[in-house]
């Protein structure tokens, strides 16, 4: 009897049995890992008051760019539309304006859609207290009708170098178009 010769696989039918493997991984459906766990959580409010022209004694934040049909003491009508706003907001533990600061929320926002109340952020809370030192930065999409929103954490210093995460923003307060308190809930999810 003579020996069977295994047969060479082809470079075609290779292929079909990786794609094969792949369907059959595609049809099991997705695998869910589980999410991790943070390895730091920080809660903070962040308080804002836009100069209107008469508050300059208080303000912490200024329109520094307006559409055509705005100015900059008044945010433009169409969901501010085209407006950019610098801040150095106090941060505090505490939902309280007059509560001790442990740091400053500093950067700018934008109002970036028009049919949509909207705007995107980059700041740093900045820190120098016995607690603290150093910086978180933050940037992204504020959708601000919902009631809580995401933003990523894209880094730090100091007591804070080089982590990466997600802030957990919610509208805790607002008077008007000159007051409006944030809620930051971070969470840290690379920490050194």
């Amino acid at each position: 009897m003579a020996a069977v010769k295994p047969k060479k696989l082809t470079y075609s039918t290779t292929i079909f049995f990786l794609l094969l493997l792949s369907c059959s991984a595609a049809l099991t459906g997705p695998r869910t890992r589980p999410r991790p766990r943070p390895c730091k959580r920080l809660v903070f409010y962040f308080h804002d008051i836009l100069y209107n022209g008469h508050n300059s004694h208080n303000a912490t934040a200024a329109i520094v760019g307006s559409p055509a049909w705005g100015n900059r003491t008044i945010l433009a009508g169409q969901n501010h539309f085209g407006n950019i706003v610098v801040f150095d907001d106090p941060i505090t533990l505490d939902n309280n304006l007059h509560s001790p600061p442990v740091g400053r929320a500093q950067g700018f926002y934008l109002y970036d859609k028009k049919d949509i109340f909207t705007a995107w952020l980059g700041f740093s809370f900045v820190f120098n207290s016995t607690e603290h030192r150093g910086s978180i930065n933050f940037a992204g999409a504020d959708p601000l009708m919902n009631k809580t929103r995401d933003i990523s954490v894209i880094g730090g210093t100091g007591d804070f170098f080089m982590t990466r995460g997600v802030a957990t923003l919610m509208t805790d307060a607002f008077e008007g178009e000159v007051y409006f308190r944030l809620r930051a809930d971070i969470k840290f999810y690379e920490c050194w």
